[in-house]
């Protein structure tokens, strides 16, 4: 088992983390959910909607694109403390990474919901979770960057790329604002990810499709779950994961 906190379980030797997982009904929040429970932690759930046929029993229903009522949502619902938060939080335009792609064609409308989401929305809600985190034995947040966030990215697509470079800046002024408490925070610099095979395909099926080109959530829940087992005095500034085959980084 993980132990991504140190909350003892009644099983002996059992440790159990209270995590919250945003962005979690489908794809790779769904994996890392599916991923964490098996290891026997205690995940709640945050989306717009809470899928059918998922079994899990603590989900909160929010919609970052109105983050304020979102936040305040989610901080009146979650009962208890939390030992990690994974803000998997990331829409983007709707032509983005496609060939059709122009920034002077994208909806204003849809340019600042994206941006309340990805960035207000990821403030807001660290602003209502980390006083839950502080006091426990080993809090992380992990917040899911973009390979597009990079310098370099060669990447069009504005406002996601804006959204994902930002979280750099908030990872950055977490870090400063509590490192006395020891509150340790990751960004996921992620590439092109294979979401349409869930944990329930294999890693060797789910890697073999794009041939190189995509990452498997496996491989995305497998980094998630090493960091987590480091001790409260180490503390992994981010990591860059790409599919072999990305011939940018």
């Amino acid at each position: 088992m993980s132990s991504i906190g140190c909350e003892q379980s009644g099983q002996k030797g059992a440790i159990v983390a209270r995590v919250v997982v945003v962005g979690a009904s489908r794809g790779l929040g769904r994996a890392l959910i599916e991923g964490l429970r098996s290891d026997g932690h205690d995940v709640v759930g945050i989306s717009r909607r809470r899928p059918d046929g998922f079994d899990v029993s603590e989900w909160i229903e929010a919609d970052l694109t109105d983050p304020v009522a979102a936040a305040n949502s989610i901080d009146q619902e979650l009962v208890g403390g939390v030992d990690t938060l994974i803000c998997n939080v990331g829409i983007w335009e709707g032509d983005a990474f496609t060939s059709d792609y122009a920034f002077t064609d994208q909806s204003d409308v849809e340019m600042l919901e994206m941006i309340n989401a990805n960035i207000t929305g990821t403030i807001l809600l660290s602003k209502r979770l980390i006083p839950r985190m502080i006091g426990r034995p080993r809090p992380r947040i992990f917040l899911t960057g973009s390979t597009s966030g990079l310098p370099r990215s060669g990447r069009p697509e504005v406002a996601f790329g804006a959204s994902k470079s930002a979280i750099n800046g908030i990872a950055d002024a977490l870090r400063e604002g509590y490192r006395k408490d020891r509150l340790a925070v990751t960004v996921l610099h992620l590439g092109y990810l294979n979401t349409e095979d869930g944990l329930d395909v294999s890693r060797d099926i789910a890697a073999a499709r794009g041939d190189g080109s995509l990452v498997p959530v496996h491989d995305v829940v497998d980094t998630v779950r090493s960091i987590s087992n480091l001790s409260s005095s180490s503390s992994v500034r981010e990591v860059v994961l790409t599919a072999i085959d990305d011939t940018r980084f």
